[in-house]
Formats: C-alpha cells, structure tokens, sequence
C-alpha cells in the first residue's frame, strides 16, 4: 500500500495533500520518485514496511508509507507511529556533550579517567576520541553481556552496567590509532552528560534538547519496554530466511541507542542537527569535518556524534528488528527521514534507499 500526505505543521488525514498559502507542495514528479524508489528497494530487501519523510524548507512536509507494520495482522503502516531511533541517540548525546564544551564546562581534550574509573587506556581516551569513534575502548555487548541478556531478555539494565562488561574487556587499539565505530563510546559520553548536569541523562536530553525544539513526541525510555504510542513491530531474518519478530528492551541501549521519536520529530530533529541549532557555529564546522570509519555503519565519512552521506549529514541506526536513517542537506536545508521495521539485513537498507534519492531530492527547486 502507497500512502502520499503532506502537512506544513501536524498531521493531514491519510491520502491526502493539504496546501497552504504560504508553502508549495513538492512536484508530483518527486514525490512519484520517491514512492517507486520505495516500493523497489522494499521489495529487493524482503523490507516489511516503511515510512519515509520528506521535509524541505519552503515545501509541504511529504511523507510515504508502503507496506505493513505488523506481519501477523496485516496492519498498514502509518506515517504517525513510534519508531526506535536506536543509533540516532547518539547524535543527541553527542550534541549535549558540544554543549557543555561550549559553555566551557568540559574540553574535548578532556580524558576520560576524569568521570568513569576502568577504562582501558581511560587516561589517555579524550572525550574528542570518544565523539569521532577513535578511542578503541572494548564493546560492551560481550559474551558475559549476551549470556545475561538471553537469560532475562527483561532485565533492566542500566548505562553503569553496560559499562562494565565493556571496560572487563581489553582495549581494542591505542587510542586515536583508527576509527572503529563501537557503542560503548557512546554510553560513556553519556555517563560524563550526567555526571555534569548531576541530573539522568532521561532529565538532561529532555530539557537541554528535547523541550528547546518542542520535539514533544521524542522520548528516552528508562524501562524494558516504554513505548511512547503506537508503534511498529521490529523483524529480523531467522537461520531460515523468514522474518522473526523482534523482542525490545530500550535499557540495553542507553545513550547509545534508546530513544524514540516519530517521523515528524525526527525531520525536526534533523533540521537542527545538520543546521547545528543547539551549538556554536564553530563548533558545528568542526563537528562535520569527519574521516572515513575503518569499521562501522555506511558512512561516507564521521564526525562528532554525525555521519556524512552524499554531502548530507545526520545519523543512522539499526538493531533488534528496526533501521532508521536521518539526514540534512546543510545548503538546501532539506531533511529526509527513513524508517523501516527490519534490521540485519547484513546492509543498512535505509542507506542504500537514501543514496538512490538523494539526487532526486538535490535537483528539488528552491522554494
């Protein structure tokens, strides 16, 4: 199923395209292009359903949905649904931390030995290293970490216990040696984030970015299972091929990877990311001069806590049965956002729909 909507602020009834004086609506041409670029890469990747945003200033919002949020039941996807940003957190962690550099609390030469004890090589790993995924700390989804995890897929678990089987482990590099991407960065950018504010990181994220930008549909949940509303189910391939659904357990994840949001948050979210809204111009330039990950998600390049994509910029994520993507043209300031419920495809899907669009959405006219 093909859905088309559009809407300047807030939702309009499925299937329609409502128009405003002060915007246009996207040509059909490019909103056609987009929905047959879906409909191909969903079914060249066994994809259960989608739901894609587009958001360009000047523009109605576009947003496509195809296929199905539930196997089971048959349910159409949604363009209104609550979808896991998985490793997009990371973009809002890392902001928080450029944050506190420039109000000059912290430096990112800092190491940090100075807020976690354990770390291997924690003397000499800069919060710098850290953002840019260059400090070779261990990853903390080891074998001790999946034996617990399996045993009680329930368990609540929280960012100081994830950081402990990673920092059991040894390093996997000297620090600043390469770019291996590893969540444990992350969730220790996180615990310096609550150390700072003396605050949980769920209060830190929520008033420093969250309430600023009104991005009122966007959560980090602290429990197993905290969904925020209605939301799709999460597949992924089982030894045979099929789709299996997906157990969820947001306290896995942390800061690293556990918030939540809908396509319209994540659009505004990604405004503000790639227009670096919530930090220092200079700090924002430096923030996107990335290089080229040795190991990691499809990025051309990496910066801080932000990923390049055919000169875009944003972030991606995947895990237990859902991907999503987010990226912004810095010059257009167009947004586009994709979202689908499979995950370990050994490719992240989104990336690879993004990349056939991305010229489609480049050649769009400015308003």
């Amino acid at each position: 199923m093909l859905t088309l909507t559009a809407c300047s602020s807030g939702g309009s009834d499925e299937g329609e395209i409502s128009a405003s004086p002060s915007v246009q609506t996207l040509p059909t041409d490019v909103t056609d292009a987009l929905a047959a670029q879906l409909t191909k890469t969903m079914s060249s990747n066994d994809v259960p359903g989608a739901a894609v945003q587009v958001c360009v200033p000047g523009y109605e919002n576009a947003t496509i949905v195809q296929g199905v949020s539930n196997i089971e039941t048959g349910t159409p996807m949604t363009g209104e649904l609550v979808w896991p940003l998985r490793s997009v957190t990371k973009s809002y962690t890392v902001t928080l931390i450029l944050q506190l550099v420039d109000e000059g609390k912290i430096s990112l030469d800092d190491t940090i030995d100075q807020w976690v004890d354990g770390v291997p090589n924690g003397d000499q790993i800069t919060l710098r290293q850290l953002s840019v995924m260059s400090s070779g700390v261990p990853e903390y989804t080891t074998q001790k970490f999946l034996q617990d995890y399996l045993a009680d897929p329930n368990r609540e678990f929280t960012t100081q216990e994830l950081i402990t089987y990673a920092i059991a482990e040894p390093a996997q590099f000297p620090p600043g040696s390469k770019k291996v991407y590893v969540n444990t960065s992350t969730l220790l950018l996180g615990e310096v984030v609550a150390q700072e504010y003396g605050q949980p990181f769920v209060q830190v994220v929520s008033e420093q970015i969250l309430q600023p930008l009104a991005l009122d549909t966007t959560t980090y949940p602290v429990a197993v299972d905290e969904w925020g509303g209605p939301h799709p189910t999460g597949y992924q391939p089982a030894e045979d091929g099929s789709l299996e659904p997906q157990d969820n357990n947001f306290s896995i994840f942390g800061p690293a990877g556990a918030m939540t949001s809908t396509l319209d948050d994540m659009c505004a979210w990604g405004a503000a990311l790639g227009q670096g809204e919530l930090v220092d111009p200079a700090t924002q330039a430096a923030r996107v001069d990335g290089q080229p990950l040795a190991q990691g998600p499809e990025y051309d390049t990496y910066g801080q806590g932000i990923g390049m994509l055919d000169g875009w910029v944003g972030h991606t994520g995947e895990g237990l049965g859902f991907t999503v993507l987010v990226m912004n043209d810095p010059d257009s300031g167009a947004t586009a956002v994709v979202a689908m419920n499979v995950s370990n495809k050994g490719k992240h899907v989104p990336t690879r729909y993004f990349r056939k669009i991305a010229p489609v959405l480049n050649a769009v006219p400015l308003a």
